[in-house]
């Protein structure tokens, strides 16, 4: 699953498989706990994720959804800033 971006220990990724994996969503990783977040929600739809990494992978998806759901769409890669 290819790596999107990386900030206070949270790795963030997206995979795609055609037609079998809707809705948009990223995977968050934080040690050894790991969540879904769905990209028109930003809601966790699945995982254990801590609340607080919680939040932080939703403000940080508040400042990429579009270029997140254009990724999706176009199952184009490319690495976008961490959150400072």
């Amino acid at each position: 699953m290819p790596e999107i971006s990386r900030f206070y220990g949270i790795v963030i990724k997206m995979f795609f498989k055609p037609k079998e994996h809707e809705p948009s969503h990223i995977h968050a990783l934080y040690g050894e706990y790991a969540g879904i977040f769905d990209l028109k929600t930003l809601e966790m739809t699945e995982g254990d994720l801590p609340q607080k990494a919680q939040s932080i992978v939703k403000e940080w998806l508040q400042l990429n959804t579009e270029k997140l759901e254009k990724m999706w769409n176009s199952q184009k890669i490319e690495k976008l800033p961490p959150l400072e």
